[in-house]
């Protein structure tokens, strides 16, 4: 190793380390190939708006066949448990038919390491990987990799699935709202 190091190398080294250390190799729509945006929106339940969502998507319209990310950013406080469980009950309801309880399970301790507690502007990022399964952001840092495309169709007809609870939201963000 060399004694010395010229100013540009201390300098690359340095800007390397920020970029490490503030997650700009993490940002959630990395993953996608030149990523576009599908549409955006609101989920708000009796006036009371819970979070603003993004779809960025490899091809439009997006579909199961190519990568997307979904960004959701909190207005309201949660916390972790009531994400997970609420995820769950969402697959539970949608799935046809309804995968058995250990699958439900092994899902949760996937989903586990995803989610942090959020608080007003926090983002969360989910991203399809077609084929593999679906990896996850929390402010811009990658939180862990479920590699099961059972999981990632599940988890994300949660919001795209025809039988979402949010139906407005959906088509903001497939880009039909018009």
């Amino acid at each position: 190793m060399p004694a010395k190091c010229t100013h540009a190398a201390r300098t690359a080294l340095l800007v390397l380390c920020t970029l490490i250390s503030v997650g700009a190799w993490a940002d959630c729509r990395d993953t996608v190939p030149a990523p576009q945006l599908s549409g955006k929106g609101a989920l708000c339940l009796f006036g009371f708006c819970l979070y603003d969502a993004q779809l960025w998507s490899a091809e439009l319209p997006p579909s199961y066949d190519a990568p997307f990310a979904l960004e959701v950013t909190y207005r309201r406080a949660v916390e972790r448990s009531r994400l997970i469980e609420t995820a769950i009950d969402e697959i539970r309801r949608l799935q046809s038919p309804v995968p058995p309880d250990d699958t439900l399970a092994q899902w949760q301790r996937a989903m586990t390491p995803a989610f942090p507690d959020v608080k007003p502007g926090d983002t969360l990022c989910g991203v399809y990987l077609p084929g593999r399964g679906a990896r996850f952001y929390a402010n811009g840092q990658l939180t862990t990799e479920v590699n099961d495309p059972a999981f990632a169709r599940a988890f994300f007809d949660i919001w795209l699935a025809p039988g979402t609870r949010a139906p407005s939201l959906r088509r903001h963000l497939l880009g039909k709202s018009r």
